[in-house]
């Protein structure tokens, strides 16, 4: 009966592990919408700065200031990638398939210029707030994104584009 068992086990972990780590040919199958994640990390430290335990980064408001700049920076970052890709008829969400490489505006420096600039939005907006906890959680939040986020949408788009995206690949920088 416990052979049994624990071959019932190995089987569905094997599913699991397999279905977290394929991709579809249509998509790159990201397991969680970036902006959201983001958000949701940048929340739940303000939540935990506020209900448990406050971790302030400054004791006055001039730092502030550059949170709010950086988030500023962040938004034009974040803006001019998305209409970019939008100029070049490819999907921004990346829930739906790649249309083109895009290799214009921010995508020749960075080949994430959405998540760079979710980053940065994120970093000012955890410095407008004042507090540590954000900038914390975004440690896990970049785990996540670089390998269920950034490594399957580079898997998929190889397998899609092939040796373009390879010389595209070995030209820009992943992140900065």
């Amino acid at each position: 009966m416990s052979d049994l068992l624990g071959t019932a086990f190995e089987s569905r972990r094997v599913r699991v592990q397999c279905s977290l780590m394929e991709t579809t040919t249509e998509h790159a199958g990201v397991p969680v919408h970036p902006p959201l994640f983001f958000l949701s990390a940048l929340l739940l430290g303000a939540l935990i700065d506020d209900r448990v335990y406050p971790l302030l980064i400054f004791h006055n408001p001039t730092g502030r200031w550059i949170g709010g700049i950086l988030a500023i920076i962040g938004v034009a970052l974040v803006a001019t990638g998305r209409a970019t890709m939008i100029k070049h008829g490819t999907n921004v969400n990346p829930t739906q398939p790649t249309i083109t490489i895009v290799q214009g505006g921010p995508f020749r420096f960075t080949r994430n210029p959405l998540y760079v600039g979710l980053t940065v939005i994120y970093i000012g907006l955890s410095l407008a707030l004042n507090t540590w906890w954000s900038l914390l959680l975004l440690i896990p939040v970049w785990i996540v994104m670089h390998l269920f986020v950034v490594r399957r949408e580079e898997a998929y788009l190889e397998r899609k584009f092939g040796d373009s995206y390879l010389a595209y690949k070995r030209r820009v920088r992943r992140y900065v």
